[in-house]
């Protein structure tokens, strides 16, 4: 019978030490080749295509065209204050296309203005709710309590 100075134990622990390591040698080899490699540079072609377009110009000489109306003018809202005959003070708003447009127009309801301005278009704040509900908590007067 032959002497074996290694263990079958031994030699199955360096057989899987061997095979752990060779694996590894491998996954790091690929990963190498895979994160350090990069794609091949390409020259960019410049390819322009001329746009085939044509206007047709006839469209402005035809009755169509010609019979076309330019939108009206669109009104600007303005606030004022103004004191009318009986000198009662009046606070309001007036769409018009301008300013002395909006100045002849109370005037001729016969308002005297004292102040006019542009109202700018939105809200200052706009996370404010549009109806807003307010409840009004009732108060005891000092009477009632003495009671």
């Amino acid at each position: 019978m032959a002497i074996v100075f290694i263990s079958p134990k031994e030699r199955q622990k360096m057989f899987f030490i061997g095979i752990t390591v060779i694996f590894l040698l491998f996954l790091v080899a690929i990963s190498l080749i895979v994160f350090l490699s990069q794609p091949p540079k390409v020259q960019p072609k410049l390819v322009f295509n001329k746009a085939k377009i044509t206007i047709n110009m006839e469209t402005f000489d035809s009755e169509k065209f010609k019979k076309l109306q330019l939108l009206p003018q669109m009104d600007i809202q303005f606030s004022y204050e103004a004191v009318d005959k009986r000198k009662k003070q009046i606070t309001g708003f007036i769409s018009s296309p301008s300013i002395k447009k909006a100045k002849e127009d109370l005037e001729s309801r016969g308002l005297i203005v004292s102040k006019i301005k542009e109202v700018s278009p939105g809200r200052d704040n706009p996370f404010t709710a549009y109806y807003s509900l307010s409840t009004i908590a009732p108060t005891v007067s000092k009477k009632q309590n003495k009671k």
